[in-house]
């Protein structure tokens, strides 16, 4: 072993006391309890809706303290049942250098609280890269299998040559301590907390090095997570976005910022429900109720490293097809196709940009996938071939759910699935049958390549009577409107999630529901991103980590409100940490009726969601771009304009995300890792490196109030440069203006914009070149035909590199327009997918 092989948990001081053995077989001593600060008190009792007496914590064996800063039942907050210094816990007994690092041997010698402790285990520790550690810290059950996430991670065969981290282990009670080499931060410890593996319940626990703590999705808070006892829960859910909730997605990746400007990140692979517990000591808990322990350390050093170093293992972005950067249009409650066209005609009159039409499950026959209504959508194929000759494409509404009450031989997608056995069944055996907007349903198994085929087949006969060019799939946690089943859930131990969707011992055919759950978004992505053989357009309500690769996705069920507004922007940045940086917020608000005002300032912000698109409910006033004065109109047309004057620019960003697993929308904290001011600035965001924005977020106001980071800033719209340094700024921002500003030594490219993005990706381009203090600048620019797949990976694309040279007749504090045929000393260069060269004009 190295070094200090024994320690006690930092923190958690023992003194002398009397001491009684518990149920448990650890023991109690009051005077240590009442020395372990509050801020390190680890749960002992994490059960919901369980009002915990003295009694029932010291048949824990647990320390009780319960004092007015203690949680009520059922609430966070400071735990009153938390564990001793002694709680019996795992001892390394073997510990084996092997060609990748570290495989150990530790045993459980007496029994937790909870049944089915697994009292041997088999743990490795793989120096998988220099920044790398990761881990994979992989906890394992050597004697029997258990279930482990379907996704592809890298497989690394060579030991890291040169980490940037030391890890030390603990040998009794068991512990690994990874630190920083360059500092010696800890950035994990595990002897904070006792290590429990049983077989439904399996928990670890580290102390952090800072509260700045972002990922951690799907959840409706700040970008920047509350460490003051937050329980963070994943299990995939339908549920209208409010805080304190498990949402529609689950993400257990955590990106932590340290004090001195270095990030780092922890990912536990695990698919199971889960609750993620922060607390002020600073320090984190892993809880969840089966898998693995499987967790992946990313060191960085940077925040823009751990999200490569992330999806490095679960995949980065695929490329999308160009039109997805366009303005989309949908609303649940058109009604009829005929309707839906008159929507589109009117944004063309307007000269309104719009790229894609989408349709909710009103165009369908009775809410039945793979069919539309013959009467009120009689005209749905020729409204798609409409906006096939203007240029534009159409996005339909699938829910997984597919209607078992059909007549026999009638509905060919049920009938199909029964011949082919590709629904979940119950744990009896029996086809589970659920009810969602057809009624009763039974749902396929996307964890069946079987399903995979069988969906193909549907979408393709589907697509032969409407040519739709993409996919937005809903209710996919998957959501059910019984609790589990028509027949309820049956009584065994897997029917005891925080939540019953569907029931958790029903039968996949590779594994339980009680494991999936949380993948069934991501299972029912992968089977829709093979439609048309060109790049797939896929929006997912539920996600999962490496969705990205498959899918885009909206953040849900908001409402038309000033606060809805603000907090899509927390939700945009933390699925760009997640690596899914298509993603936006419902435009103007999915409920509630928007004022016009509200949904000027939503659209002026929406043209720099990644994914831009106005939406709403049947039960809403109808806010298209069209529904409103021709002020309001006017402003909502110049801002989706400039979006689309921007599409080289934000192109080229999806590129590099595709490529290099680089954020879209990201934090200011990304660009600026030693300003802490910026940690917790979420009312603004760039897009890459160089465009900030700063949102109007409440009403009846001309101004906003936004944060420049310390350097030269240019207003966009004038090219007038602010100095700052580092510091808010007052800005004047009337109803029709947002506020950007470019960074210095930055160039941007740009074109001439259009009503649609094929008609504007052949207009001229431009670039905005805005110096540096030193009279420098740089940018890039990715082009290719926008809609193949893989261009990048075969060769079919260019790449131009610009830079601007110091130019002495030049002023330092410039920021300039130039289109194609004028550019000042500006190094472009070129690489064709095949060959190099340099050019300038």
């Amino acid at each position: 072993f190295p070094p200090s092989s024994e320690v006690h948990k930092p923190l958690t001081p023992v003194g002398p006391s009397s001491q009684t053995r518990g149920q448990g077989g650890g023991t109690q001593q009051p005077e240590a309890c009442s020395l372990i600060a509050e801020a390190w008190r680890f749960d002992c009792y994490p059960e919901r809706g369980v009002v915990v007496t003295e009694e029932m914590c010291h048949a824990r064996n647990c320390c009780f303290v319960h004092d007015s800063k203690a949680r009520p039942p059922g609430q966070n907050g400071v735990p009153y049942c938390f564990y001793p210094p002694d709680f019996p816990s795992y001892e390394l007994v073997a510990i084996n250098d092997v060609e990748m690092g570290y495989t150990g041997k530790l045993i459980r010698t007496q029994k937790t609280y909870y049944p089915k402790d697994i009292e041997t285990l088999q743990f490795d520790v793989l120096y998988e890269s220099n920044n790398r550690l990761i881990s994979v810290f992989q906890i394992t059950d050597p004697a029997n299998e258990r279930y482990e996430v379907p996704i592809d991670v890298p497989v690394v065969k060579t030991r890291a040559p040169n980490p940037m981290y030391t890890v030390e282990f603990i040998k009794k009670p068991f512990g690994l301590i990874v630190k920083r080499k360059q500092n010696g931060a800890v950035l994990l410890n595990t002897t904070v907390a006792p290590l429990f593996y049983a077989d439904q319940f399996l928990q670890m626990s580290t102390s952090l090095p800072s509260t700045f703590v972002y990922g951690l999705g799907e959840h409706r808070s700040n970008l920047l997570h509350d460490v003051q006892w937050n329980t963070l829960t994943m299990w995939a859910r339908d549920a209208a976005p409010v805080e304190l909730t498990n949402l529609y997605g689950a993400h257990p990746f955590s990106l932590l910022m340290e004090s001195d400007g270095l990030a780092h990140g922890l990912f536990l692979l695990n698919s199971n429900a889960m609750d993620v517990v922060l607390q002020p000591a600073p320090a984190l808990t892993w809880r969840t109720v089966g898998g693995i322990l499987d967790l992946y350390v990313f060191l960085g050093p940077d925040p823009a490293s751990v999200i490569g170093e992330y999806l490095e293992v679960i995949g980065k972005p695929a490329m999308p097809v160009y039109w997805a950067l366009g303005y989309h249009l949908c609303r649940w409650g058109y009604d009829s196709s005929n309707k839906t066209w008159e929507v589109v005609k009117e944004m063309r009159n307007y000269g309104i940009p719009q790229d894609v039409q989408w349709n909710d499950i009103d165009y369908m026959d009775n809410a039945l996938d793979f069919t539309y209504n013959p009467v009120n959508f009689s005209t749905l194929p020729n409204l798609v071939n409409d906006l096939h000759i203007n240029n534009q494409h159409y996005v339909m509404i699938l829910d997984p759910g597919i209607s078992s009450t059909q007549p026999a031989g009638s509905y060919w997608p049920f009938d199909e699935g029964i011949r082919k056995d590709i629904f979940i069944n119950n744990s009896s055996g029996d086809l589970l049958i659920g009810k969602v907007w057809p009624g009763l349903t039974a749902f396929p198994d996307f964890s069946n390549p079987d399903t995979h085929e069988w969906w193909y087949q549907n979408l393709q006969k589907f697509h032969s009577k409407v040519p739709f060019d993409g996919l937005w799939i809903d209710m996919n946690e998957p959501s059910n409107f019984f609790d589990g089943s028509v027949n309820g859930c049956p009584e065994n131990e897997l029917e005891t999630p925080p939540y019953t969707p569907v029931c958790a011992s029903a039968q996949h055919k590779t594994t339980s529901h009680y494991n999936v759950h949380s993948l069934y978004g991501l299972m029912e992505a992968k089977a829709s991103a093979r439609i048309l053989g060109k790049r797939p357009f896929v929006i997912s309500r539920s996600t999962f980590p490496s969705q990205g690769l498959y899918s885009g996705h909206w953040l849900g069920d908001n409402r038309s409100r000033w606060k809805d507004l603000y907090m899509s922007i927390p939700g945009m940045l933390t699925f760009n940490l997640l690596g899914i940086p298509l993603v936006g917020a419902d435009i103007c608000g999915f409920s509630d009726n928007s004022t016009e005002e509200l949904c000027v300032r939503w659209t002026q912000l929406g043209t720099f969601y990644p994914l831009s698109r106005n939406h709403n409910t049947k039960e809403s006033q109808a806010q298209d771009p069209t529904m409103f004065s021709p002020a309001a109109r006017a402003a909502m047309k110049e801002a989706l304009l400039l979006r689309y004057s921007l599409f080289p620019f934000l192109y080229t960003l999806f590129h590099h995300a595709h490529l290099n697993g680089h954020t879209v929308a990201r934090p200011l904290f990304f660009e600026f890792p030693l300003d802490n001011k910026t940690y917790s600035i979420d009312k603004q965001f760039l897009w890459g490196k160089s465009l900030l924005v700063t949102p109007v977020l409440e009403p009846g106001v001309d101004y906003v109030v936004g944060y420049l980071p310390k350097g030269v800033w240019y207003d966009f719209y004038t090219g007038e440069s602010l100095v700052s340094k580092g510091e808010e700024v007052k800005l004047h921002a009337p109803l029709d203006k947002i506020i950007l500003h470019l960074r210095e030594g930055t160039i941007t490219p740009t074109q001439r914009p259009n009503t649609t993005l094929w008609v504007s990706s052949g207009q001229p381009l431009h670039l905005i070149t805005c110096l540096s203090e030193e009279g420098l600048a740089e940018g890039d620019l990715f082009w290719d035909d926008r809609d193949s797949l893989d261009t990048y990976e075969t060769g079919h694309y260019a790449y131009i590199t610009f830079k601007l040279r110091k130019v002495l007749k030049l002023k330092s504090s410039v920021c300039s327009y130039a289109s194609t045929s004028y550019i000042v000393k500006t190094e472009a260069r070129i690489d064709d997918g095949k060959s190099q060269s340099n050019s300038r004009e």
